[in-house]
Parts: C-alpha cells; structure tokens; sequence
C-alpha cells in the first residue's frame, strides 16, 4: 500500500525525474572508411566502404564517455535528444521504482516507452533485465569496452526484428584489444553525497601471428544511496514546497490563481507517534505522546493536506532520491581465424549488480483501540471510554525498502567467413539469462500486525499480552481485521509479542521483530538466439554505375522465457501493505527470415556524386500473434560531395511482451485523485463534466449529493484503493508507421565541418497500452461516452460514488504520433600553435507528442509536458594542445510544463504564469585531462558547474538533485 495524495503526487512528482547531465561531444556522420576497409554499421547487415546511409545515426563515442565524467552511462546517454525520457536516478529509486526495478537504467527512445526501443550489443539482441519485459538494463554494459554507442531512429524492425519500433541503440564494443589497461575515477557532490566510484581493468593479447585475439575485462561500479532527508529541499519541512489549492480562493475566482506555492506541508490528521480520536469523531484530539493535537492550517481540495501542526510532513516521505548500486562485470571476448572462410568468435559476460533503496514507511489511517486496550488506557484513561481512532505514519516501525540482486549471463559463439570475394556468411548463437532476487524489507505481516496491536493486560499475571494469547479461538481483532490467524497458531506459545502505537518510538523490537517480514521474490529471464546469413554482392556478375548491388539473406530463430516466482507470504495475500502477487511463468519463440539490398545507381557523375537505394523486408512467425511482415525503403542522393539527401520509409511492430500476455491477476494498491472531483473535473476533456453526472448517477447519487460530491475533503477517499491488474492473451501486435527526411552537408570550402538535418515522423497504430489505475478512472470519464473499453475495468460505491475497485489491463486501444528534427554539427580545426580544436552540436525539437486513448477519443498532447521539451541541445568545445585536453560543455533544453495541456485549456488560472512552467535546464561541464606520457593520463572534471537546482516544488526537474558534482581519475595503458 501506498501514500500519495493527490496534492503530494503532483508537488513530489518531481524525485520521479531523472538525472540529466551534459553529452560532450558527439559523432554524428563519421567519416568516411580507409581505402579497402568494409564495415557493417547499425542499421545494416551489409557490409560497405563508407558511413553513407540512409538511417539518421548519432555515435556517441568512446572519448565522449570520458569526458562526460559520468560513471553510469545513463546520464551520457540522457542527453541524446532521442533519449532524454530515459529511466534512471530518481526515478527508479525510493517510491519512484518499480517493483524489482530499483536502480535500472533503461532506454526510451523518442519517448514512446522502453518496450520499444531495441537494444542490440554488437549488432545482436541483449537479454532483457526485468521478468516479462524485453528492457535491458545498461548498467550491465561494461563502460571501458565501450567503442562507440550508435542511436538509430526507425527503420530496425526489418534488420533486428520486433521490439525497436522507436529505433534501435547499438552499443559496439572494442575488439582486437592488445595489452594491458587501468582506469578508475572517484567523485562526489559539492555537498559531500551521493558518490561514485568506478574502476576497470582489461587485458588483451594477439596471438598466431595476429590470427587470434583474446581479451579479458573486470569492471567495478558503486553509487551511494542518497536520502532525501539528507537534502533540505526535500528533506527539511520548512525548505521543501508543493503547489498546492489556494484556500483564500475558494470559491474560485477565475482572476487569482487556484495553487500557490506552500512550504511545510503534511498529510493531515495523521502523525509519526500517532494521531489520536478519543471521541470517534474523525478529528484527532491527541498526539500519542498525550499533547492536545495541533491540525495546523487545513487545506481544503488538497488531497488531505494540511500547513505546520503535529502531522506528518511530505518532506522526505517518498524515501531516497538516489539508490545504492553496485556492479562487478566481467567480460570475455576472442575469435580464431582459421583460415579467411573459417573464422571462429566467442564472447562471455557475467554481471552482478546490487542495489538498494528505501522509500516510504507503512501507515494505518483510522485504525480502531478498543477500550480495554492497555497502551491506550495507560496514556488516556478515563478520556478514551469508547476507545480510540489512530493514525499514523510508521517511520519507527521500519521504513520499507526493497534490496536487489541481478545477476546476467550471456554467451555469444559462432563462425562467420568469406564464401568468395563477394559473398561472406555468418552462424552465430546467443544465450542469455538473467536471474533476480527481489528483497522487499521490513513489510508487516497482516494477522500477526493486527493480533499485537490489540494489546490488553493478563487477568492473571497484570502483564500486557496480545488478546489472541488469551483468546485463540477468535478471530483476530475483529474491529479492523476479524479473520482467522494465517501465519501462526494463536495461544500462549504463538510468539505474538504486544505492540504499542501511541508515540513515536513506542512499538519495541521484539513486537516490530515479530510482525515485520523481508519478503523474497524471484525471477529468472532466458533468451535463445540462432542466426544465420549470408551477405555480399553481385559483382561477379554485374556492376551498376555506382558499383555493385549488395545483399543480405538469412534466418533467425528466438525463444524467450521469464518466470517470477513471489514469497509464500506474498503468494499467500499474508502482507498488510503489499496485496497478493501469483507466479508469473510464459514464453514465446518466433522463426524469420530476412533479407536486404543495397542498390548503388550512381557515382561520380556529374549532377550524381552517389545515388543509392535500399530495401529490407523480414517475415516472421510468433507463437503468440501469429505472422508479421515488417519493411523498409531508404534512399540517398548527393549530387556533389558537399551535400546529400537522405530519406527511409519503414513499417516495424512490436509484439506483446510475457508480462502484458501472461501475467495473472493480481492484487494492487493505487492512489486515484477521482477525476469527478471538483477539484479535477474541470481538467479533463469536454466529455468529462457530462460522464461524471452519468456515472455518479448509476452509482445512486441524488442530484444535490452530486452537487455536494467531494472526495478530495473527505481523508477516506484520498488513500490508496485495493484493485487488480492482469495480462491480456488477446492481444496482437501493434504496428508503428516511420518516415524521416534529412540532409548532410560537408563542406569542402570548410575542411572539418559536417552538419546534418534530419525530420523524423512515427505513427503506432494498435498500441498496446496499460494504463495506471489513476490514468484509468481519467481515460474512462474523458472518452465520448462511458461506453469504452476503460469504464468496463472502474466501480464506484453504491451510496458514496467513490472509486471502489479498478482492474488494469493491457489493450490494443491506442495509438502513438511523434514527430520532430534532430539538428548535429560537427567541426574540427587545428592551428599551427594553439592546439587543435573540436565544437559539437547536437540539438533537437520536438514537433509533436500524441498519444490517442481509444479511437477517436480526444488527442492528449505531451509535448512541451516534463521530458518532452520543445527545444533541447548539447554543445561542447574541446581543445588539445601537447599533453593537455580541455573540454567545456553545456546542456540545455526549453522551459516545460508543470501541468498537463489538457489541465492548462481546462483551468487556465491553476497557476500563476511562473509557477505553470519549470524553468529552463541549464548546465555546465569542465573536463580536464593531463597526458603524463602516451600510457598515463590524469583527469578532473565538475559537472553543473554553476549548481543549477531544480524548480520550485520539484526534487529533480528540469536538472538532477546531485547539483555540482566533482570527479577525478587516471588511465594506465600498457
């Protein structure tokens, strides 16, 4: 179960964001090969002499990831604009992680999810990282055997195979490494946190003349955890700010801003040592510590928010804003060539990575003491005859965290040569495993929570016991849990320790020791990979004007296997604050073929410097959805060598993964701000206001009940809601329609620049889309009518017409549009005394963001909303002279915000102008680097230099929490 109100989602929304730091210098159309050298590059499987392809491709490089001073190769890659809605930091840590996620670092390419964008390690499928998905974790990508990272937009599901409907991120490693080399680099913030440690070793030798290669690699990286009572914006009440309802401006007055900024805010009539009701009319009277009770400044349509007083504060309550994380990778990578048309490759990768996080403490909310409960007539007496209502946040209980161990396997082997001189093949197969152990820590155990907090004192001895020592028949503590005992046996010897929730600090360890649990889940993730193909061209027999046609041909089969298996406990609905988790276990396998052709018309010729055309096409047969048919046209033309056109035209699916098939129904715990709330109906499409009056309606409201309709005022309807979610077997794939344009100019009257543009376009149609259950009860009420398919899986109490119980499941109901430019430049310069000199650009803007609920509902516009700026760049300067290497960079991206569209064309005064927006990201990176000799170099490096913060009532937006961070390192090479 989960605490988030309304007001405290939208003012904590913010630790959901990730870090984002500076990208210096990234390739984007590299040049040209050496004479008579052929290369495969991503996006192809057609090996060729140059970089000219039709495929918009940025490279970050080796020397980028250097510079950035990044140790998780996340942050680098975050200031790609295609990946900048990437996870990791904040938002897989503290209340913001996933169940089994914390500290993942996942890809999401242009926004549309990390479901669809593909992950490829040396142009081959990685095993996914999280049980039932296809997301690789990247932290398992050794950083040191890192040569390049290429990020390609659309187009790959004719060359990879289903998943990249976004686009493909290659990360290539280094081979043929000869000696030995040492890095490492150490770093912390300015406030003396959130460290980082990196160290990695790697040695490599050639042997047979050069015929074999061999190379081993051992790397290490740490990541302290972060608190986020260790920061005073958000750890110290005074200093940490939502934007919240104004009450002085109800009833609304259309010219004074419904939210303003408040500091020291807290979850109302509810207190670490408890809030007490000794007369049972919902309004505490006491602190458990015996103070008369303080509500402090009552904030109507809030959420259940309240100013100062006794209650709890938001203030550090959504736990660490950055997790532990540490990994040990270890890599093997050789080949053998026994002859040009046998040559022998094997690769080897374990990874363990650890991580931990804490997020937010257990609460009880109106929990009921019977009268003769001892700690309540010890601490009240005669005040409390009827007993007492408490509420309270359980920090001294144990705040629960959850503590990961992942640990991936992969093994890559295969045979690959040359046929003739114009045709090569290729054999490979790939196994790769992932196994999870998912610890959930200091969890309360339901019977035996309920069975120690009905304390009462021993006839007998004048001891204070738990009432099912004296009574084991019963059931357990009929006023708020009457059932039977599930995990131990009632009676004098049932271990049942009593438990004292009146102050903070009351409950003992023995009582906390007996009713908490660390609950152990597993999961385990298998992918099989066999592929075979034969590329070339057919020079033998004849040569276009612009050379000879190249071709691809091959096959590939994939089986894909995830299980989680959860805890007894869990497995048995035992938890007070986690519902019933069943086994998970499902597979599918796909069989393809595929084949592509690169068509060079012209080259050389006056008016056709090159003209060339491509085509891929891939047929493939799932065990789940059955066939599929993906493609791809591409084409480029440079009528002079300083400038060619680029364009590609590609339709790519997506299959449903093993969760959004397989999983069962489970049980659930969600917040749900009621979108017929008045504080929200008005925020909705223009569809909401008549959909609220029909559902209220059928839920036997009378008209003046509906007019008096406000769940957000009453603390009942604003905790988390018990529901369910479930896989869908039904489900096809969705298909996603990709056009980019651009263009590349190389200037010959400016040695050293390249500068490109690029327009991409992405259309999926029968997205599969899986709603939260807030995003549910919204989508229900915003369609055209309640008739759809989101009202079908929302109830709402007979009586009240408060949401009651939901069920969230995936659907082939939406669609995705996106659209935009991406905007590189390149330019390198030396100088007969000052150095040489490189300046990067990499920019983009984002034309359009849509996505569509059900079809033809309204179009819910994401553009210019927290991640999806309209504008964003990257530039950096780099120079070197002798042994010295300077590199400054800036990251930056426009002003977003802070509410939806949608909220902002319904309520244009829901803020004041500057509190609608977050500002602007603006930082700045140094970088430098002292080469002692040609094998030593010594390195230090701040980024945000300047220690921008994020906005107001945000934790991480628009720029990360860590603020200045300061690094430095060496490199030995051997």
């Amino acid at each position: 179960m989960v605490r988030t109100a309304a007001a405290a989602r939208r003012l904590l929304a913010a630790s959901a964001l990730s870090t984002l730091f500076v990208l210096p210098a990234m390739a984007q159309d590299a040049t040209p090969a050496d004479d008579g050298e052929t290369i495969v590059v991503t996006g192809s499987r057609i090996q060729r002499s140059d970089y000219n392809i039709a495929n918009p491709l940025v490279t970050v490089t080796a020397e980028t990831l250097e510079q950035s001073g990044n140790v998780q190769i996340i942050d680098t890659l975050a200031q790609n604009p295609a990946l900048i809605n990437s996870l990791g930091g904040a938002r897989t840590s503290g209340s913001n992680s996933d169940f089994g996620a914390v500290g993942v670092a996942l890809l999401d390419l242009r926004g549309l999810g990390e479901n669809r964008t593909l992950v490829l390690v040396n142009g081959r499928r990685h095993v996914a990282s999280l049980s039932g998905s296809a997301a690789v974790d990247i932290n398992t990508i050794p950083n040191d055997l890192i040569e390049g990272i290429d990020v390609l937009t659309g187009g790959a599901s004719a060359i990879y195979g289903a998943d990249g409907v976004s686009g493909v991120v290659n990360f290539r490693l280094k081979r043929d490494f000869d000696g030995f080399k040492a890095s490492g680099q150490v770093g912390i913030s300015s406030r003396g946190d959130a460290g980082q440690r990196y160290g990695s070793l790697t040695y490599g030798k050639n042997f047979s003349d050069g015929r074999g290669n061999i190379a081993l690699s051992y790397e290490f990286r740490e990541q302290d955890r972060l608190s986020s009572f260790n920061r005073s914006r958000t750890g110290n009440p005074l200093n940490t700010y939502g934007i919240v309802r104004d009450p002085s401006d109800i009833p609304d007055d259309p010219n004074v801003p419904d939210r303003r900024p408040f500091n020291n805010l807290r979850y109302a009539d509810s207190s670490l040592g408890g809030a007490i009701d000794v007369d049972l009319d919902g309004i505490p009277d006491f602190t458990g510590e015996g103070k008369v009770y303080d509500r402090g400044l009552l904030l109507p349509s809030s959420g259940g928010l309240t100013q100062g007083g006794d209650s709890t504060p938001l203030a550090g309550y959504q736990g660490d804003l950055q997790a532990y994380n540490r990994v040990h990778n270890f890599n093997l990578l050789s080949h053998y060539d026994f002859s040009d048309a046998v040559k022998f490759f094997f690769e080897a990768k374990y990874v363990k990575n650890k991580t931990f996080t804490l997020a937010q403490p257990s609460f009880d909310f109106f929990t009921y003491l019977t009268p003769d409960n001892a700690y309540l007539q010890d601490q009240f007496g005669a005040l409390a005859p009827d007993g007492a209502l408490v509420s309270r946040d359980n920090f001294d209980m144990g705040v629960r965290g959850e503590r990961n161990e992942r640990e991936t396997m992969r093994f890559v082997g295969g045979f690959e040569g040359a046929i003739s001189d114009h045709a090569r093949y290729e054999l490979s197969y790939t196994f790769g495993q992932t196994k999870s152990k998912v610890l959930l820590t200091d969890y309360r155990i339901g019977d035996r929570y309920w069975a120690a907090i009905d304390a009462v004192r021993d006839p007998a001895t004048g001891q204070i016991v738990c009432r099912s020592d004296l009574d084991p028949t019963a059931n357990i503590n009929p006023d708020n849990y009457d059932a039977p005992a599930t995990t131990f046996t009632p009676g004098a010897g049932s271990g049942c320790r009593p438990l004292n929730l009146l102050g903070n600090g009351a409950p003992s360890q023995a009582a906390l020791d007996w009713v908490n649990a660390d609950i152990l889940n597993r999961a385990k993730i298998q992918q099989h990979v066999v592929s075979g193909s034969i590329s070339g061209d057919f020079g033998q027999f004849f040569e276009l004007p612009g050379g000879p046609i190249g071709f691809a041909l091959g096959g590939e089969y994939r089986k894909e296997k995830s299980s989680f298996l959860p805890d007894e406990l869990l497995q048995q609905g035992a938890l007070q604050d986690f519902s019933l988790q069943l086994p998970e276990k499902g597979s599918f396998d796909v069989k393809e073929i595929f084949g592509e052709l690169s068509v060079p018309v012209l080259k050389d010729m006056p008016f056709a410097h090159t003209l060339s055309f491509g085509a891929a096409v891939r047929l493939s047969d799932y065990s789940t959805v059955g066939k599929t048919t993906t493609w791809k046209v591409d084409g480029t033309y440079a009528p002079i060598p300083d400038i060619t056109f680029r364009g590609t035209l590609s339709e790519a699916v997506r299959a449903p993964n093993i969760t959004e098939l397989f999983a069962p129904r489970n049980g659930g715990f969600s917040f749900i701000g009621d979108p017929c709330d008045p504080v929200y109906i008005g925020e909705g499409t223009q569809y909401r206001a008549a959909n609220c009056q029909a559902a209220l309606t059928a839920a036997g409201l009378t008209p003046d009940q509906i007019a008096a309709f406000n769940p957000e005022n009453d603390p009942t309807a604003t905790v988390s809601l018990p529901g369910n979610s479930g896989g869908n077997r039904n489900l096809r794939e969705e298909t996603a329609r990709t056009w980019t344009a651009g263009t590349v100019l190389r200037p010959r009257f400016i040695p050293g620049l390249i500068a490109s543009f690029d327009w991409y376009d992405i259309k999926i149609k029968n997205a599969i889309n899986t709603p939260t259950a807030e995003e549910l009860a919204g989508l229900c009420v915003d369609q055209p009518t309640l008739d759809n398919v989101y009202c079908q899986n929302i109830t709402r109490a007979n009586g009240t017409g408060y949401i009651s119980g939901y069920f969230v499941q995936p659907q082939n109901v939406a669609n995705f549009k996106t659209a935009g430019a991406d905007i590189k430049l390149n330019y390198s310069f030396d100088t007969a005394k000052a150095g040489a000199f490189s300046i990067s650009l990499v920019g983009g803007y984002l034309d359009k963001l849509q996505f569509i609920a059900t079809p033809g509902a309204e179009v819910n516009v994401d553009r210019l909303e927290a991640y999806f700026p309209k504008w964003n760049a990257t530039g950096d300067i780099t120079w070197k002279l002798d042994k010295l290497t300077v590199n400054y960079g800036v990251s930056w991206f426009s002003k977003t915000r802070r509410y939806t569209t949608e909220q902002l064309d319904a309520n244009p005064d829901i803020a004041a102008p500057k509190y609608q927006w977050y500002k602007e990201k603006w930082q700045h990176d140094l970088y430098l680097a002292y080469d002692v000799d040609e094998r030593f170099r010594f390195y230090v490096g701040a980024n945000n230099l300047f220690d921008q913060q994020p906005s107001i009532a945000s934790s991480n937006y628009p720029i990360s929490y860590v603020g200045r961070y300061m690094y430095a390192g060496a490199k030995i090479t051997m």
